[in-house]
């Protein structure tokens, strides 16, 4: 695996992991390994790396490359403090041993990574598992298999809407009781030959239903890793600050409260103090749970056949190659990332000072609006490109309107509809929770869409707020149930997305219209400007809003890239929990160009304030996301006419477009059933991710970035970050009382 985003990648291996790769056969590896670690017991263990920045030294326990095989050996060899004519011996030593295993290993071919179990061949199996009983099975393990699921997603939503013991046995034991069942089913259903099946569906339902997931555990840990997983969310969800401006008030949690705090206020103090107590009330409060987490999800893994839960997540991709492709995709949108940070960069220090912002450094964190800087769209009011025209925030305006939380959500299905979709059936609107409750229970405020298996009940749980950015997070949410409906006919193991991103995407596509100024008008939300017909107005107003859209799906980009890497090197055991820590803040400056407000230490745990974290859900699928819905929009657009002419992909509106809708339903209905390539073809004519159709969507934008960047002499990129990241908070206090 190549590494990603230039320089120091998160995706190189180790020194023993890529021994038994490539020219180095495993055991000839082993006995160079053994060589090598000898050699190392007679010295002391190396130092972590001391990288010089800005005139400080600052510690990166995860930074350095690891050697190849012969260099550390040899290195290892030279540094020994032995005399000289032994040094020499165990220097030959080393080069003999690499070159004795090149000569052996040349014809060796690397063992091929694990995918899940492959079924038994049709001269292995037993008479009785025929195609013709193997789809007779399948039809009741399906009837079953819903039956349970719809008990476990009800015990589940009782718990997330509101979290109390009671309510978490309830949802552990349903949740065991679904586990056994299907544990029991797999069992049978890996003893059918279904490879060679002739019947390409049932193969592929047989295909997706060999990986077992977490349910391959023993009752005992999968347990224990359903209680690890609950304990961590509960931390999270509870989790309240005391406030900046009075210190005995601190019951703020980050729904509504600490948003609204990071989306309104304008003093660093502030900013930073909501910044650290927020992940010292709840990332760092978790880090021994994660642990056994990450044991118990490559343990399942493990027993799944696959090698860690790195690859088994990324098995739902069902490409070997998709790493690649992703890095690929990230470095297509690199260019246009660095030129927005750039203007991002420059307008910050302008407001906070050169002392809180540097010119050529990365931007801190904790000015960005958003617990997680990974969108930058509430502070856009002191940096718009045109700030004397007309804001296309329309939040005001909901207010003044007197928008209630149901009224956004009917004008999401309004759109859904307008496309000849489907309603939301009357179920959805009795049982969905559309505002966080004021009765003192405590739930899990993020905003969910449910499917709960019975093709009649759908819901979602959103704690909303009367703002634009709600507003399009309801079309987020309803997108999922849309995509629920279309296939609820479709088997159980094919009622999901064709793969996590489209998911994702589906909403988010409809906030692609809404969110244009002319969807804005017709709905009343935004009004006309009289200057609509002055070019020069005209172009300055679609900068500004190419540039409020930018800084919520550019800047999220490589967000949503970092947070899956660095899981995808825990699982992988490159990451260790010695320097969990430091290697989140090592991705986040690499990728994001961003650094913690004060100095960090391995007793902080960071990237565990962010709830998927915690909640054991991959993210990869919101960078996938943020791809493909370009490429759906600009399939749909160019269905709804609305492309002709040269007509620029930032102005399309897919509102009432039946045509429009009919393609992307006849998707949707898909599911799982067919590869993604194949669902995604229906849509764009394309089977590959591609990042094209969303630089073309911001090519005015970058272009007029990239001229004022240059206008302005700004630094595009980030040198090191100043801030250190060490092992303990005494070995911190240590490194700054000696500055």
């Amino acid at each position: 695996m190549r590494a990603f985003g230039g320089g120091e990648g998160a995706d190189r291996p180790s020194t023993r992991a890529s021994l038994g790769q490539g020219r180095v056969c495993p055991e000839y590896a082993r006995r160079l390994l053994r060589l090598a670690d000898r050699v190392a017991a007679v010295q002391k263990a190396e130092k972590p790396a001391r990288v010089p920045t800005n005139g400080r030294q600052t510690l990166y326990l995860a930074g350095a490359s690891q050697p190849d095989a012969q260099t550390r050996c040899s290195r290892t060899a030279t540094r020994t403090r032995v005399k000289l004519p032994l040094r020499m011996g165990l220097l030959m030593w080393c080069v003999l041993a690499v070159g004795l295993v090149g000569a052996h290993c040349g014809r060796w071919q690397p063992k091929a990574p694990r995918h899940g179990f492959q079924g038994k061949s049709s001269s292995d199996s037993d008479p009785k598992y025929t195609e013709e009983e193997a789809a007779k099975f399948y039809d009741d393990y399906d009837a079953q298999a819903a039956l349970f699921l719809t008990k476990e997603t009800l015990a589940l939503w009782a718990y997330d809407s509101n979290i109390t013991d009671h309510n978490l046995q309830k949802k552990l034991a349903a949740s065991a009781e679904t586990a056994k069942y299907t544990k029991e089913s797999w069992s049978k259903l890996i003893k059918f030959p279904w490879k060679d099946f002739s019947d390409p569906e049932l193969k592929r339902k047989f295909k997706l239903s060999s990986v077992l997931g977490n349910a391959a555990l023993s009752e005992e840990d999968y347990n224990k890793l359903q209680s690890i997983v609950g304990e961590m969310s509960a931390i999270y969800s509870k989790a309240k600050i005391c406030s900046y401006q009075d210190k005995s008030k601190c019951d703020l949690s980050l729904e509504p409260e600490l948003t609204e705090l990071l989306m309104k206020s304008r003093d660093p103090e502030e900013l930073r103090h909501i910044w650290i107590e927020w992940r010292r009330n709840s990332g760092e409060k978790v880090k021994e749970q994660y642990k056994e987490y990450v044991a118990l999800s490559n343990k399942a893994a493990i027993m799944n056949n696959f090698d860690n839960a790195a690859a088994l997540w990324l098995n739902n991709y069902e490409s070997d190659e998709f790493r690649d492709q992703i890095g690929e995709l990230w470095h297509q949108l690199k260019p246009l990332y660095q030129q927005l940070h750039a203007y991002v960069r420059r307008h910050l220090r302008i407001k906070y000072g050169d002392g809180v912002v540097k010119a050529k450094g990365p931007i801190p964190a904790h000015l960005l609006g958003n617990m997680w800087a990974q969108t930058w769209g509430n502070i856009a009011d002191f940096m718009l490109p045109y700030p004397e025209r007309q804001s296309t925030d329309v939040t005001p305006n909901m207010i003044k309107q007197g928008y209630t939380a149901e009224r956004m959500f009917k004008l999401s299905e309004e759109f859904f509809t307008s496309l000849n979709l489907s309603a939301m059936p009357e179920m959805f609107w009795d049982k969905s929770i559309l505002e966080k409750p004021n009765d003192g229970r405590e739930l899990v405020c993020h905003a969910s869409a449910w499917d709960f298996y019975d093709r009649k009940d759908f819901r979602i749980k959103q704690c909303t707020r009367i703002n634009q950015e709600d507003l399009y997070t309801a079309h987020h949410e309803m997108g999922h149930v849309q995509y629920f409906l279309q296939y609820k006919h479709q088997p159980i193991v094919f009622r999901t997305g064709a793969n996590d991103g489209f998911h994702e995407a589906i909403g988010d596509v409809m906030s692609l219209s809404v969110s244009t100024p002319k969807h804005l008008r017709t709905i009343g939300l935004l009004e006309e400007e009289s200057t609509e017909t002055d070019k020069k107005a005209s172009y300055e107003a679609t900068i500004n809003y190419l540039f409020s859209t930018a800084l919520d799906k550019i800047a999220f980009l490589p967000f949503a890239y970092e947070l899956d890497l660095w899981r995808w090197d825990v699982f992988e055991g490159k990451t260790t929990p010695e320097n969990y820590n430091c290697h989140f803040w090592k991705l986040a400056h690499e990728f994001q160009g961003i650094e913690p407000p004060v100095d960090r230490t391995e007793e902080d745990f960071d990237i565990a304030s962010k709830y998927h974290i915690v909640a054991d859900v991959p993210y990869i699928r919101y960078f996938i996301s943020f791809v493909i819905q370009f490429q759906f929009h600009k399939g749909l657009c160019q269905a709804a006419g609305q492309l002709e002419n040269n007509a620029p992909l930032h102005e399309c509106d897919i509102y009432k477009s039946a045509t429009a809708g009919n393609l992307l339903g006849s998707m949707l209905q898909l599911g799982a059933s067919k590869p993604w390539p194949d669902a995604m073809e229906v849509v764009t004519g394309q089977r590959k991710m591609d990042a094209s159709a969303l630089r073309e969507y911001f090519a005015p934008l970058e272009e007029w970035l990239r001229a004022e960047n240059e206008k302005t002499g700004e630094f595009i990129g980030w040198d090191k970050t100043d801030k250190y990241c060490v092992q303990t908070r005494d070995e911190l206090r240590k490194l700054v009382e000696r500055e």
